[in-house]
């Protein structure tokens, strides 16, 4: 398990950030504050907000540094 910050902020961000992740047969959760939804799902991220930074926790057991490369445009921080 592996987890990041990211920001999200324009709808176009929301649609390349989704299909990025699509191509990968693992899990992800995205969360802000006390809510937690699907990170491939677009309705789910859209319901989170735009404006303020997000977790993304990636399930995976195999390599995630494909995962991390696909995603870089939007992290702001991993832990």
């Amino acid at each position: 398990m592996t987890s990041v910050r990211i920001v999200l902020n324009s709808i176009e961000n929301v649609k390349a950030f989704v299909n990025s992740i699509g191509n990968f047969d693992c899990d992800f959760d995205l969360g802000s504050a006390r809510i937690l939804i699907d990170a491939k799902s677009i309705m789910g991220v859209l319901s989170l907000g735009l404006a303020k930074p997000l977790d993304l926790t990636i399930h995976c057991s195999e390599n995630v540094e494909p995962i991390l490369d696909a995603i870089q445009p939007y992290v702001v921080s991993a832990e």
